[in-house]
C-alpha cells in the first residue's frame, strides 16, 4: 500500500479522476505544453497593444490622448479580468477548463479584430491630412465593433492568464525534492520564455501589420492560438489536475463577516482560547497585527444551538483562516506602491510610440515600424534577466552567500529604474519638441528615433526586475491556500496601473487645456507639452519609490507571536482544549 502511494501524487488526479501516477503524468513536458498558450497570449495582447495607438490615430482618426486611453483601458481590463479567471478556476472550472475556454474566447476576439480591420465599412474613409481634427472620425458602429473585438480579447486574456502559471506548477510534486527543484527552475524561466512571445509581437507581427496588413497580423494571432490549443489538448492524458478547493475570496468574506458580527465581543487575554480546528502541521501561528479580525475566532454563546456546538464559517473562523487574511492584508502596502510602475509602462506603448511616428525611423532604405521601437524595451528585459541570472546571482552567492537579491530588492530596483526612465523621457521630449517648433509643417521630423532608446531601455530593465520580484513576492508571501488569488492580486497592479494612466491623462488634459488651448495633451503631441507630463510621472515615480522603501521596512519588521501548542477537539456539546 505504501509503495503504491509513493508512486502517486497525493493531491492530484489524472484525466480520469484517479490518483495521478508520477511515472505517467506531470513533469517538464506537460508543463512546457501549457507555455505555448501563454506565449500566444503575449503575441496577441502585446502585438495589438504596442501598435494599436497608430491604428486609432492613423486609421480611425482619434485624437492623441483618446487613442492612448483606449489602449490603456483595454490593457487594464485584460489584467483586471484575471480576478474573474482565478475565481472560476478555483471555485468551479479548474485550471485546465479555464485555460481551454478562455483561450477560445481570445481566439474569437482576434479573429473578429482581423475582420474589422479588413472590411472598409468598419473604418472611416482615408484622410490625407496629418491633423486628425480635419479628418472624419470613426462612427459609433465602427468603434462598437472594434471595442467588441478588443474586449473579447481582454476577457480571454484575463480568463487564462491567472491559471497558466499555476497549471504549469501543478505538474510538479512539491513534496518530492527532485520535482520541487524542477518546479523552481520552471518558475524562474517562465517570464524569460514568454517574453519571446512579446519579442515576436513587437518585431515580426508589428512589421506584418504595417507592411502587409493589419488583418494578416491579427489573423496570425488567431491561427497561432488555435495551434497552441491543439498542442495544449494533446497533453490531456499526461497532465496532473488539482481539484477545485473553493475561492479564497469567499474565505476572506467569511472572516470579515464573522469579525463584523462579533465586533462587540471581547478578545481573550490568552490567545490559546481562540477557536482553531486545523491540525498542528497545517496551522499558521497567531500574530498581533490587525487584532480586530481576531474576533472572528472568538467562541460565543451564538455558536451553540440547543446546547450543541455548530460551526458556521460565516460566524466563526479558525485562527489559521484569520491569519491567512492578515497575511494578505500585509501585502497591500507593497501592492499599492508597485501600481505606478505600470503607469510608466503604459507610456511606452502609447505616447512613446506616438513620439516614434513623428521621428526619423530609417536605417538605410529600411523604415522601422513605430511599434517595433518597443523591441528595445523587450531587449532590455531579456538582457537584464540574463545578466542577473548569469552574473549577479553567482556574485551574490560568492560574496554574500545568498542566491541573488530578495524579491523586495528586485522590486525596488525596478521602481528606481522606471523613475529614471521617465526622467530621461522628459529630457528627450524637450529636444524633440524644440525640433518640432522649427519644422512645424514637416510630417517626419529630422531627429533620429534612437533618442528614445534610453527611456525604453530603463523602463524595460525595470520590468525585468519588478515582474520577477512581484511574482515571487506575492506567491511566496501569501498563504498556501491563496496562491491563485495572490497571482490575481499581482496582476491587478498591472490593471490599476493602466487605469491610473487613463485617469491621469484625462485629469491633465482637463486641467491644462481649454476650448481655445490644447494644454499638455491633446490632438497632436507636436502641439502639446508631453515633456511636462513625463516630468510629472517622473516626480510621482520617485515619490512612490520613497513610499515603497517605507512599506518594505514595515513589512520586514512584522512580528509573530506564537500561541502555545495545543489541539482543540470539537465535540457535540463542548470544546475541549489540550495543551
Amino acid at each position: 500500500m505504501d509503495e503504491k502511494m509513493s508512486l502517486t501524487v497525493a493531491d492530484a488526479v489524472d484525466y480520469k479522476g484517479h490518483p495521478a501516477d508520477k511515472s505517467r503524468t506531470g513533469g517538464w513536458v506537460p508543463a512546457a505544453l501549457s507555455l505555448g498558450i501563454e506565449i500566444c497570449e503575449r503575441l496577441s495582447t502585446m502585438g495589438i497593444a504596442v501598435n494599436l495607438v497608430t491604428y486609432l490615430g492613423g486609421t480611425m482618426h482619434l485624437p492623441s490622448a483618446t487613442s492612448a486611453n483606449v489602449v490603456t483601458d483595454f490593457m487594464g481590463t485584460s489584467f483586471l479580468l484575471c480576478l474573474l479567471g482565478g475565481f472560476l478556476a478555483d471555485s468551479y472550472l479548474g485550471r485546465y477548463r479555464t485555460i481551454a475556454i478562455f483561450s477560445m474566447v481570445q481566439m474569437l476576439g482576434t479573429c473578429l479584430l482581423a475582420v474589422s480591420t479588413k472590411l472598409p465599412q468598419l473604418r472611416p474613409p482615408p484622410c490625407k491630412y496629418t491633423d486628425v481634427t480635419q479628418c472624419e472620425q470613426a462612427n459609433s458602429f465602427q468603434m462598437g465593433i472594434l471595442y467588441l473585438s478588443l474586449y473579447l480579447i481582454a476577457l480571454g486574456t484575463g480568463g487564462l492568464k491567472s491559471s497558466v502559471s499555476g497549471f504549469g506548477t501543478d505538474q510538479f510534486d512539491e513534496k518530492n525534492e527532485k520535482e520541487k527543484a524542477q518546479m523552481a527552475y520552471f518558475f524562474n524561466r517562465f517570464f524569460f520564455v514568454i517574453s519571446t512571445g512579446t519579442l515576436m509581437a513587437v518585431t515580426v507581427l508589428v512589421y506584418i501589420q504595417d507592411e502587409v496588413g493589419r488583418s494578416w497580423g491579427y489573423g496570425i494571432c488567431s491561427a497561432s492560438m488555435f495551434i497552441a490549443l491543439l498542442i495544449f489538448f494533446s497533453g490531456t492524458k499526461r497532465y496532473r489536475y488539482k481539484k477545485c478547493s473553493g475561492s479564497p475570496i469567499v474565505h476572506i468574506c467569511q472572516v470579515v463577516s464573522a469579525a463584523s458580527g462579533k465586533k462587540t465581543a471581547k478578545l481573550p487575554s490568552d490567545i490559546s482560547l481562540l477557536y482553531e480546528d486545523l491540525p498542528e502541521a497545517s496551522r499558521i501561528h497567531h500574530t498581533d497585527q490587525f487584532r480586530f479580525l481576531d474576533k472572528a475566532s472568538v467562541v460565543t454563546e451564538d455558536d451553540y444551538r440547543q446546547g450543541s456546538f455548530m460551526m458556521n464559517p460565516w460566524k466563526l473562523c479558525p485562527v489559521t483562516r484569520v491569519e491567512e487574511v492578515k497575511k494578505m492584508i500585509r501585502l497591500l502596502p507593497i501592492w499599492a506602491t508597485t501600481i505606478i510602475f505600470w503607469t510608466t509602462y503604459a507610456q511606452m506603448i502609447t505616447f512613446s510610440v506616438e513620439q516614434a511616428t513623428t521621428m526619423d525611423r530609417t536605417i538605410g532604405h529600411f523604415q522601422i515600424p513605430a511599434g517595433s521601437l518597443t523591441v528595445f524595451f523587450v531587449g532590455a528585459i531579456l538582457i537584464s534577466l540574463a545578466v542577473y541570472d548569469r552574473f549577479i546571482i553567482p556574485l551574490c552567492k560568492k560574496w554574500r552567500g545568498e542566491p541573488g537579491f530578495t524579491n523586495l530588492q528586485l522590486i525596488g530596483i525596478g521602481l528606481f529604474l522606471s523613475a529614471m526612465g521617465m526622467a530621461a523621457a522628459a529630457v528627450v521630449e524637450v529636444k524633440r519638441l524644440s525640433v518640432a517648433k522649427k519644422y512645424n509643417e514637416t510630417t517626419t521630423l529630422p531627429i533620429t528615433v534612437f533618442y528614445l532608446i534610453p527611456q525604453f531601455f530603463l523602463v524595460g530593465a525595470g520590468e525585468g526586475f519588478i515582474y520577477t520580484g512581484q511574482l515571487d513576492f506575492f506567491i511566496t508571501q501569501s498563504p498556501k491556500g491563496m496562491k491563485t488569488m495572490s497571482t490575481g492580486l499581482f496582476l491587478t497592479t498591472l490593471s490599476l496601473g493602466f487605469f491610473f494612466s487613463s485617469l491621469l491623462v484625462s485629469i491633465v488634459k482637463a486641467t491644462t487645456g481649454s476650448s481655445d488651448k490644447q494644454g499638455w495633451l491633446g490632438e497632436h503631441i507636436n502641439k502639446g507639452r508631453l515633456d511636462c507630463f513625463y516630468g510629472l510621472l517622473a516626480a510621482l515615480s520617485f515619490l512612490n519609490f520613497g513610499l515603497f522603501l517605507l512599506s518594505a521596512v514595515w513589512f520586514r519588521k512584522k512580528t509573530v507571536k506564537q500561541a502555545p501548542k495545543m489541539e482543540i477537539v470539537v465535540k457535540e456539546s463542548t470544546i475541549e482544549e489540550k495543551c
